[in-house]
């Protein structure tokens, strides 16, 4: 283990223990490597990746802190590699939606409230409600937002909402398409169907069949821009979706 990663694992244990909490500031540069037995060089480069890992929050004039450490935070990332992901890394990323979400919907039949569920029901009345394409993906996002957050695992709805987020900018060009509002609604209402019934079985299953679809989508997608000699994703759906202003948030 190199020195660096070693300082990593010393500063990843000072925070672990609760010797150094969240919001707290390090001590100086100077008294941390002494403490630690190691040159500030060292402790510099160690700062610096914690830096770009969202762990430590470096001020200039201030000082060095540890963040929130929420996992939206030290996962905020991943949204930011998977918009520079195009044609088959995308792809890979909607496989990693299918093999996650349908096992998140399961895990929420099985801990959804009734609170939860009465809440289900009104996005679903939202999404009917919904007079364009833009609108209706934001209600879309808010339905699967409020399944991951009744598994109960902050960490699980983080990671959904990473991977997702410039997919579901893309699903709103795709929302633009005819009849996909009918089929989007009737997707969702089988997922909540399944909810309703708190039936783990049937909603893996219903969110198996709704984000297959997608994946099929893109996957037609992707091979019909290659066809044609473009870039699939960035210059079709970033371009036109980016300018759509909507926030990351889960996919529909």
């Amino acid at each position: 283990m190199s020195v660096t990663d070693s300082t990593i694992v010393k500063i990843r244990d000072l925070i672990m223990s609760g010797q150094i909490k969240p919001g707290d500031r390090l001590p100086p540069e100077q008294e941390l490597a002494l403490s630690m037995g190691i040159s500030r060089s060292s402790l510099r480069e160690a700062v610096k990746a914690l830096s770009q890992a969202k762990v430590l929050d470096v001020r200039r004039g201030d000082g060095t802190y540890v963040t929130s450490l929420e996992p939206q935070l030290l996962l905020s990332g991943l949204s930011f590699v998977i918009d520079l992901m195009e044609d088959r890394t995308l792809a890979d990323i909607f496989e990693v939606r299918r093999l996650l979400e349908p096992s998140s919907t399961a895990l929420a039949a099985q801990r959804i409230t009734d609170v939860q569920l009465e809440a289900l029901r009104a996005s679903m009345v939202s999404m009917r409600e919904a007079h364009d394409p833009e609108e209706l993906v934001i209600r879309d996002m808010d339905f699967h937002a409020q399944i991951a957050e009744a598994t109960g695992n902050t960490s699980l709805c983080s990671i959904l909402d990473a991977i997702s987020s410039r997919a579901v900018r893309a699903r709103v060009w795709r929302a633009s398409m005819v009849g996909m509002k009918t089929m989007t609604l009737s997707a969702h209402q089988l997922i909540l169907e399944a909810l309703t019934d708190r039936d783990p079985a049937l909603a893996h299953a219903a969110a198996t069949v709704h984000v297959s679809e997608s994946e099929r989508w893109l996957n037609e997608h992707l091979a019909m821009r290659k066809n044609q000699g473009k870039s699939p994703v960035r210059s079709n759906i970033h371009n036109q979706i980016d300018r759509t202003q909507i926030e990351p948030g889960v996919e529909s």
